[in-house]
């Protein structure tokens, strides 16, 4: 009995010792990996101490957002947090707890991004890595234009040519569209045989919701949103009239490589780096491709950055973040932690191993390793916007994809492709 009883004893205590292990849920590659180096260091110090244990539990990215979802809808308590992103939080918010208990300093955390991760008011997500665009060009070639007689007198010609207005180079921190225009014209070697490369501009056309993402900046920099003032949908407008026929003046101009219609994130990359286009509109993340002196070796040193052409210089932003489960049993225990992740000491560990964090104190002090990072921050915070984070989200982008690529394929006119963008996309968000 004295032995039962001791080894009762032992049991208790040995339970009483026992770390709480909280279950994340992440996606494999360069996210899950900078991942894995914070909780490595969270479950060596502090959740060794508070005796909180946290295990990353990776699905394959092919159905991801499926496969987390069956979880959730089965009200699972076998994962306490969750990964989410921008286009998806508002149809994931019914299964989430919303952050409270700590604080997300917005002096820290660019705006834009905790407005990524918020919905109907709520902060449900907290931001861990930020995408956003930028116009991608040749610095070089740049340069010479902005400096060479003979190139500024045909860019000039050019223009009045084509755009029936005489425009003279600038930089491309001053561009509107029209200068956007007349140096795609001037790059390609139909109008300009001269031209060093062979194209003006590259743009990602393929019907894909991610390249209605990039479309969105012409719209946003246009004055123009998917919702009016009083929060209802409204696409048929002269902005984005004007926005998409951006795009297909540029296809029906010639100034874009021939099969652009395919084209989405990798396609458009290779133009550039092979050296067949002299700008894009491109993700953030091909920076470190394109810089890259083995993946790129003919632009790694010839690129150079700047903000969406104006005359509103706009960039999406959208997140990639955690969240709490409404259904985890250990909400106390996964709230630590998720305190801890906000603070800077996380974060930086976060982009120094990988991550990209929308945090400018760190975004900023890594520009020496990383030099696209201060340009992250600089241009997320100053000219970032989100389109939404309603549940009907990839839905409406999905609308505007079918029928946007439609209309700059030659397939329908652009009036009849916007009014039936704005009808379909007012069916969706009625029946939410």
């Amino acid at each position: 009995m004295r032995k039962i009883l001791t080894l009762l004893v032992i049991c208790l205590v040995l339970t009483s010792f026992a770390a709480t292990k909280v279950s994340m849920v992440y996606w494999p590659g360069p996210e899950s990996e900078a991942m894995q180096k914070v909780v490595d260091h969270w479950n060596a110090t502090y959740g060794k101490k508070l005796g909180i244990e946290v295990e990353i539990i990776n699905f394959s990215r092919e159905g991801f957002w499926e496969k987390q979802e069956t979880l959730l809808n089965a009200r699972s308590s076998a994962v306490d947090i969750i990964f989410v992103a921008t286009y998806i939080i508002g149809r994931l918010a019914p299964h989430l707890v919303p952050l409270e208990g700590f604080d997300l300093n917005p002096e820290v955390f660019i705006a834009s991004a905790l407005e990524s991760m918020s919905f109907e008011g709520f902060l449900y997500g907290l931001p861990l890595d930020v995408s956003n665009h930028f116009l991608y060009y040749r610095k070089d070639l740049m340069l010479k234009l902005l400096t060479d007689a003979t190139w500024k007198s045909k860019y000039e010609d050019l223009s009045q040519k084509y755009l029936g207005i005489k425009l003279s180079p600038k930089k491309p921190e001053e561009w509107n569209w029209e200068d956007y225009k007349a140096t795609a014209i001037f790059f390609t070697k139909k109008y300009n045989p001269d031209s060093p490369v062979d194209y003006g501009n590259v743009l990602q056309m393929k019907n894909l919701v991610y390249n209605i993402m990039i479309w969105n900046n012409v719209l946003w920099s246009l004055g123009g949103t998917w919702f009016d003032q009083s929060g209802n949908f409204r696409i048929n407008t002269e902005p984005a009239k004007k926005a998409a026929a951006l795009f297909k003046e540029l296809y029906d101009l010639g100034t874009v490589p021939p099969g652009v219609m395919t084209y989405e994130f990798g396609e458009a990359n290779e133009a550039f780096k092979t050296g067949k286009a002299f700008m894009m509109i491109q993700w953030s993340a091909a920076y470190h491709i394109l810089t890259d002196k083995k993946e790129s070796p003919l632009v790694f040193d010839k690129v150079a950055l700047a903000p969406i052409p104006g005359p509103k210089p706009s960039t999406h932003v959208h997140c990639l973040g955690v969240a709490l489960s409404k259904y985890s049993k250990k909400k106390d225990a996964a709230l630590k932690f998720l305190s801890f992740l906000a603070s800077e000491e996380a974060m930086k560990m976060y982009a120094e191993n990988g991550g990209i964090p929308p945090v400018e104190p760190i975004l900023t002090a890594l520009g020496s390793k990383r030099p696209e990072f201060p340009a992250i921050a600089e241009h997320v915070k100053k000219y970032g916007y989100v389109e939404s984070t309603l549940g009907e989200t990839m839905a409406i982008l999905e609308v505007l994809s079918n029928k946007l690529t439609a209309y700059w394929a030659g397939q329908m006119k652009l009036e009849d492709a916007l009014d039936q963008a704005q009808r379909e996309c007012e069916a969706i968000l009625k029946r939410k």
